[in-house]
């Protein structure tokens, strides 16, 4: 028996196939492997991407030999640059809107909250990193939202385990079109007192977010655009 799948593609591989979706014909049963073989013998355009593109199946990061059943939601792109069972307030968003940062402390404020340590990022204008343009006119970011909102709740969950006194996580990644000095990023961690590990905790989300949560980002300089790809490679331990 054979199955049709549409795979969605983010970043780089949009980029490659001129489009963000293909559509892939597989036989039972089959794996995350022979997709990628599927995909590299029917899409070639996709083919040098291949080897560093992560998978992920139904929101999860997915190994080569993780199984493929009909109806399951595919997406590729490349490395990385709900909320219901929280314990304890949280705002997580991926928005084109600019930040209203006010209003995120008041989602975290309750009476037992006396210190919230927060990381925002910037879109700068110099990058001077190889391979980038030299100058940065405005960066675009893209998101699997649906997966990212997912990931988000992932780390805040990941954060009560390592700093069980932090009271109130918010994280926040902006897309589309940014313009230099505009808010990218956005991580708040609350606790009672500024000594319950809020610092580290809201380290330690921002460096995760880049990590797992499927976001990136194009650098648009005067003579050339380039997609900016991270160097940690999730694997399935990172799934929860």
């Amino acid at each position: 028996m054979t199955m049709n799948l549409q795979v969605r593609l983010f970043a780089t591989l949009k980029d490659r196939a001129g489009k963000n979706k293909i559509e892939i014909t597989l036989s039972e049963p089959a794996t995350v492997k022979t997709l990628l073989e599927t995909v590299a013998h029917h899409y070639p355009s996709l083919e040098p991407a291949l080897p560093t593109v992560l998978v992920a199946v139904n929101k999860a990061f997915a190994s080569p030999d993780t199984p493929i059943q009909p109806g399951d939601e595919i997406a590729l792109f490349p490395p990385v640059s709900g909320g219901s069972d929280m314990p304890h307030p949280t705002y997580f968003a991926i928005t084109s809107e600019p930040l209203d940062v006010n209003t995120i402390y008041e989602r975290l404020a309750r009476p037992d909250v006396g210190a919230i340590a927060t990381f925002t990022g910037f879109v700068r204008g110099e990058t001077r990193r190889e391979g980038l343009p030299t100058e940065t006119l405005y960066l675009e970011y893209e998101a699997y939202t649906e997966m990212a909102e997912l990931k988000m709740a992932q780390i805040a969950r990941e954060i009560w385990e390592r700093w069980p006194k932090v009271k109130g996580i918010a994280i926040v990644q902006r897309i589309g079109k940014l313009d230099i000095g505009e808010v990218t990023t956005f991580v708040a961690c609350a606790a009672g007192h500024r000594d319950q590990g809020i610092f580290e905790a809201a380290r330690y989300g921002i460096d995760r977010l880049k990590e797992i949560v499927p976001v990136w980002k194009k650098e648009v300089g005067q003579d050339r655009s380039v997609w900016v790809e991270g160097h940690y490679r999730p694997t399935e331990a990172d799934n929860e």
